[in-house]
């Protein structure tokens, strides 16, 4: 015979006030775990975004990132000859031969300064990146000082607003437009002219080329053309790639910090709920002898006290998990380790994170309770009857 499931129910609408304060413990930790996975996985989604996968980076071999790079002109001009260069609609390849620096600026507010890109680009790079878009003011104009800011910028640092001044590079340089690029980190940067820019920071040569491929499946073709020309030492990667190399340090220390937290946190909530079951055992010895004296085998009562633990961890992901999504509407800042320039994102929740999630807090709910309901499983029947 079984035990219905109804059963495990009723014992736990009956212990409101246990079953309360353990599935809270049990959310907390669930919320911990996801809250730190879904900062993670804001944080990749970002950098991610940011690329194209038909988009092909070229920086300088062993550059981390574009601020660590230099392409000299002469390599720029091999890479612009190559053949497998897409074209615009005005028949010009689709090619940005493009300059990234880094300069402090100080934040609205707090006045602490941080670390920001300036990005110089060229007259293809809007079309390269059609995520970009102009929200206010216009496109700064090619030989003048004229600079436009992303979002995320024009929001958090000083100057960084349209109409405002930012002095760098020996030069005033006025925001006359503000561009969005979604969840991706070029919200993070501040545009202007390439030419205006290697001048006013006396740099030579440019940090990167990015072009697109007229056939995403030429990738390999291209990438072993540049890598075998002895005249090059360049780097060649899918932009998608690249952007994904610049969330990876980041990334692996998130998810370390938040295994971290999680296994202390959790720790806790497991005891909180062998507690709880081992205090459901006490109280119903005589319940569980009459059980065993009605038919019901050790296995079936067993079994009826793990869902009762199941379902108190699946009570605490479930609300874990409902007051983590609220941190999707939070959008936080942090520097970005390979390029040390200030990055913003939200956190981000995913499918893959919810079951996660629920797995983990099912973990929790089982590891608590299993010794706990083979202590019930295993007492005698006169035992448990005699008990007051």
């Amino acid at each position: 015979m079984r035990i219905p499931l109804s059963y495990s129910f009723r014992n736990l609408l009956t212990r409101r006030m246990t079953t309360f304060l353990t599935a809270s413990g049990m959310a907390l930790v669930v919320f911990v775990f996801a809250s730190i996975l879904m900062l993670s996985a804001g944080l990749e989604q970002t950098l991610v975004e940011t690329g194209s996968d038909d988009n092909i980076i070229v920086t300088r071999k062993a550059a981390n990132s574009e601020v660590q790079s230099g392409v000299e002109r002469q390599q720029v001009a091999i890479v612009e000859s190559l053949p497998f260069i897409a074209s615009g609609s005005d028949g010009l390849p689709l090619l940005a031969k493009e300059l990234v620096v880094l300069i402090s600026l100080v934040k609205r507010g707090s006045d602490k300064p941080a670390n920001v890109v300036i990005r110089g680009i060229s007259s293809t790079s809007l079309a390269l990146r059609p995520q970009v878009r102009l929200i206010e003011g216009r496109m700064p104009r090619p030989g003048l000082a004229e600079i436009m800011a992303g979002s995320s910028i024009a929001q958090r640092f000083k100057g960084g607003g349209i109409g405002e001044t930012l002095r760098f590079g020996m030069r005033d340089w006025t925001v006359v437009g503000v561009f969005d690029a979604g969840s991706t980190g070029f919200s993070s940067e501040i545009w202007g002219d390439a030419i205006q820019l290697m001048q006013a920071f006396r740099r030579p040569v440019y940090s990167s080329v990015t072009f697109k491929l007229r056939n995403t499946d030429e990738f390999s073709t291209v990438k072993a053309k540049l890598d075998n020309d002895p005249r090059l030492t360049l780097d060649v990667r899918r932009e998608t790639q690249y952007y994904r190399d610049q969330s990876e340090a980041m990334a692996k220390f998130l998810r370390i910090l938040g295994l971290s937290l999680t296994v202390i946190f959790s720790l806790g909530a497991i005891i909180g709920a062998m507690i709880t079951m081992y205090a459901a055992v006490a109280n119903r010895v005589r319940e569980i002898g009459t059980l065993r004296a009605l038919g019901f085998q050790g296995t079936s009562i067993m079994i009826a006290f793990l869902i009762e633990a199941l379902l108190l961890g699946l009570i605490g992901g479930i609300t874990g998990l409902f007051f983590a999504s609220f941190m999707q509407f939070i959008t936080i800042s942090t520097m970005n380790w390979q390029t040390f320039s200030e990055l913003a994102f939200s956190f981000t929740l995913t499918i893959e994170i919810i079951y996660k999630s629920l797995l983990f807090s099912l973990l929790m709910g089982f590891v608590g309770g299993v010794i706990p309901a083979i202590r019930a499983s295993r007492m005698k029947i006169v035992d448990a009857l005699r008990e007051t």
